[in-house]
């Protein structure tokens, strides 16, 4: 008996000290920093929440975009912070106020280095005065002066040193940016679990000349002039069936098996919107959360949606477990189908649409009366981001989705 006592009492002083040397993390402010090129790097801020004595929840803060990340492993030393909906994840090591290791998406082959630490609130140091307010609009081109120049429209507004806002294209926009400008020296960042965008330039009252990053794999320069009365090409004018084409034809599976088609007949007389996406895409995930909570309001039954994705996931298993972990995230009633995996070629996938004569961006979105005709194509979507033109969408796409269903 007083054997086992001593070997219960062992276990417990074991446990006791396993459970002293327990690592944790500090709760509250953090700054993340990624590696991008040309010795830049990408500032965000987080938050860490113990939930309990086990488990930790993280806030990543992007100007007013709260992203939720609930799905934080610990072992010994070792992190895992998986983001949610994309399959984007960081891995390291960690102590209680530090954290090193690397962002990764491992369907593209891309390892961004990643670090961070404890108890830093600003995003980017301002040691000196700006020397200029961006707030406004500017004309924007990309790679300006070459074949794979497109046009942005920059959208900021500063607040002492700090600046916030976005840039949109034809095809979207960069989501929710923010920074700060230090003499004439402006940086922008976003990081979302997908992307991790950093735009660098230096400011005048006029004038900007910068560079984009993307991750570590991407950058290209931009220059910017204030402007504004600058608008856009409009979304709705960039795609479009080819000729002797007025329907949209296609089958694809919703899971293993199982194709859906147009012609089913669930969609027969109904208006529907085919939504082309993929869940590696941010702006695809605004849309998607716009398209959920519209159909979550309306209580028209002539109205259904269609999902396409085009993923780059390498093997059909793991494209279709991307599509459910977004619908189970996000809560989408409606059906998603997977139209290709392995690439986001848009080239690829115009060939499995070939009514098409191109498509230009993700997301694009088609509208289809009632018989079956293709009544609209928009390119791209401008998410809550972008301030008044996203409430302006929400208006025009009720109002046009309600024309069509009233016919």
């Amino acid at each position: 008996m007083k054997k086992f006592y001593w070997i219960l009492l062992l276990g417990i002083l074991i446990l006791g000290c396993n459970k002293s040397k327990e690592k944790i993390l500090s709760e509250g402010i953090w700054l993340g920093k990624l590696d991008t090129m040309d010795g830049e790097k990408l500032h965000f801020n987080f938050k860490i929440i113990q939930a309990d004595n086990k488990t930790y929840q993280l806030e990543i803060y992007n100007a007013e975009e709260i992203i939720e990340v609930d799905e934080i492993k610990l072992m010994n030393d070792s992190i895992i912070i998986k983001l949610p909906v994309f399959e984007g994840f960081i891995s390291g090591n960690f102590t209680k106020n530090e954290i090193t290791g690397n962002f990764i998406k491992e369907s593209v082959n891309r390892i961004v280095p990643f670090s961070a630490i404890f108890g830093t609130e600003e995003r980017y140091t301002t040691k000196v005065a700006p020397k200029t307010d961006v707030s406004g609009i500017w004309e924007t081109s990309f790679s300006p002066n070459t074949m794979s120049t497109y046009l942005g429209k920059g959208i900021f507004k500063q607040e002492g040193a700090k600046v916030t806002g976005t840039f949109r294209t034809t095809t979207g926009d960069y989501r929710f940016l923010e920074g700060a400008i230090q003499g004439d020296s402006l940086k922008l960042s976003a990081f979302d679990g997908s992307h991790a965008y950093l735009f660098t330039a230096k400011a005048s009252d006029s004038t900007l000349v910068g560079t984009f990053y993307s991750g570590n794999h991407s950058k290209e320069p931009f220059i910017g002039k204030r402007n504004e009365k600058f608008e856009l090409p409009h979304g709705d004018s960039l795609t479009y069936l080819k000729k002797g084409f007025d329907k949209l034809s296609f089958s694809f599976p919703e899971k293993p098996g199982n194709m859906v088609s147009l012609e089913d007949k669930q969609f027969q007389g109904k208006v529907v919107v085919v939504q082309l996406m993929g869940t590696w895409c941010p702006n695809c995930l605004d849309e998607t959360k716009f398209l959920v909570n519209f159909l979550e309001q309306s209580t028209n039954q002539d109205i259904k949606v269609i999902g396409l994705a085009f993923e780059t996931a390498k093997t059909e298993e793991i494209a279709f477990g991307a599509i459910k972990r977004l619908k189970e995230r996000i809560g989408v009633t409606y059906p998603i189908l997977l139209a290709q995996f392995g690439t986001s070629s848009k080239i690829k996938a115009q060939e499995k649409l070939p009514m098409l004569d191109h498509v230009l961006s993700y997301p694009t979105t088609i509208f289809i009366d009632k018989k079956g005709k293709v009544r609209k194509i928009h390119s791209g979507f401008n998410g809550p981001a972008t301030g008044d033109i996203y409430v302006t969408f929400k208006k025009e796409f009720a109002e046009f989705v309600n024309l069509l269903t009233a016919e």
